[in-house]
């Protein structure tokens, strides 16, 4: 039954983030300053707001890359990682069916795309993304004296990776959301892209860390 809710919570998290961060970003369409930064905002704090609430029950990774870093850092285990998987996925195709029932504009679900159409630049582009929103995540989390700040500390390193990575692929950083939104959209150009770069994001910054921390 623990396994259970923790995927639940993983679950629900993860619609969240995909209906109300995306949203966002398809319903102003990240334009000009004042849509960049919404954007941004939104994703930061659909994080912070999951943070408190299913953090205590799952760790609230809601993300894919967050799960593997995780997993290479032995923070979690290779049954409890698939479980999470699925869990997210499931839940950022629930988030954007959603989204898409309410606005009913598939153009408006936050998909992601390619930088000018150059795949391996977008792919690169990801993987820097996700490296520094990774190694915050395990940085934070590493003490739990951080518990009291965790969550605005991550939720404020997903806004810095939207602020630069929006006008490149309208940022990724994770696998779950980017399919969800394109699944329902009908469009998977170049989702491996975004399923692959966050994940070896994550990887490179849990390798990278584990040499870094003073405990290792």
């Amino acid at each position: 039954m623990k396994d259970i809710k923790k995927y639940l919570a993983e679950f629900i998290g993860t619609l969240v983030l995909v209906l109300f961060a995306c949203g966002v970003a398809g319903q102003i369409c990240a334009t000009g300053v004042s849509g960049l930064i919404g954007t941004a905002l939104a994703f930061g704090l659909v994080i912070v707001a999951m943070a408190y609430s299913i953090g205590n029950i799952s760790g609230c990774h809601i993300n894919p890359a967050v799960s593997i870093a995780m997993l290479v850092n032995k923070k979690i285990s290779v049954k409890d990682f698939c479980g999470y998987i699925v869990a997210q996925f499931l839940g950022a195709i629930a988030g954007a069916a959603i989204l898409n029932a309410i606005v009913q504009d598939t153009a408006k679900l936050g998909c992601n795309a390619l930088y000018n159409g150059n795949a391996w630049l977008s792919f690169l582009i990801e993987v820097i993304l996700t490296f520094v929103f990774v190694i915050a995540i395990l940085g934070v989390t590493s003490k739990s004296s951080n518990g009291n700040i965790a969550g605005l500390v991550i939720g404020g390193a997903l806004v810095l990776v939207h602020l630069l990575g929006i006008a490149f692929t309208g940022t990724s950083v994770n696998p779950a959301r980017s399919f969800g939104p394109a699944l329902i959209a009908g469009n998977l150009s170049g989702i491996w892209v975004f399923l692959l770069a966050p994940l070896v994001g994550g990887v490179l910054a849990a390798v990278i860390y584990r040499f870094l921390d003073p405990e290792q």
